[in-house]
């Protein structure tokens, strides 16, 4: 399994953020972590990538350790995060933006990949000279999920890449989501729209509380009354 993460807990102080997390994510699979506010989700995401110090437990990713490492030898090992709220640098441009995506890199490819970036979002060669944060909401998605890009991962982590969008705005994240996984890359997908989640996961998490409380095929879980309850607005 690429990504395991074993019996990971987290603190904040005296609060245990997550309480012993277990899941994995298979190579070329999309796995959704779904929980309401608080749940622990992007806790568990900032732990993966290092921006987290657990307080035990372990995560490894293609039989490398990543627990302790910092967060620049974690993309460097092929584990890329997508933040919550895009954090980009507003006043740098598009290509800019992009560039810092691959600013690890020493390779020769990278500007085969800034093309492949252009080709997957044709409206950041568009704007590629424009302020990031004068684009619109998806456009600032696109961008943000296009400097990840850069990184060339093997695992994308997406934090609530939905978030705040237009409804055909997340169907076009959907379909880019589904067209970055087709190309090889593992996902593992933090997502507060359960509909969009489980119609793009293979598999899916549900947190609660700091733990797993429900995990299986993404199908059985789109079906499970629980789940249709909480986080279909289904009666």
């Amino acid at each position: 399994m690429p990504l395991e993460v074993e019996r990971l807990r987290v603190h904040y102080g005296g609060a245990e953020a997550l309480r012993g997390v277990d899941l994995a994510v298979a190579d070329g699979a999309i796995v959704a972590l779904l929980g309401a506010n608080g749940a622990g989700k992007t806790t568990t995401l900032r732990a993966i990538s290092g921006l987290l110090t657990p307080t035990a437990g372990e995560v490894r990713f293609r039989g490398q350790r990543l627990t302790g490492s910092r967060p620049k030898a974690i993309v460097a090992a092929g584990v890329v995060q997508v933040p919550e709220g895009r954090q980009l640098f507003p006043r740098m441009s598009v290509l800019e933006n992009l560039e810092l995506g691959a600013h690890i890199r020493r390779d020769r490819e990278v500007r085969g990949d800034l093309q492949r970036v252009f080709e997957h979002f044709p409206v950041l060669k568009e704007r590629v000279r424009q302020a990031a944060g004068s684009l619109s909401g998806g456009e600032q998605q696109m961008l943000a999920i296009g400097r990840a890009l850069m990184a060339r991962p093997a695992l994308l982590l997406l934090d609530e890449p939905s978030l705040g969008l237009a409804p055909r705005m997340v169907e076009e994240i959907g379909a880019i989501v589904r067209d970055i996984n087709r190309s090889g890359v593992s996902i593992l997908l933090v997502e507060q729209n359960a509909e969009l989640a489980l119609g793009l996961a293979h598999t899916a998490y549900v947190l609660e509380g700091g733990a797993v409380a429900i995990e299986g095929p993404a199908e059985a879980l789109r079906e499970d009354e629980r789940i249709r309850r909480a986080y279909l607005g289904v009666a």
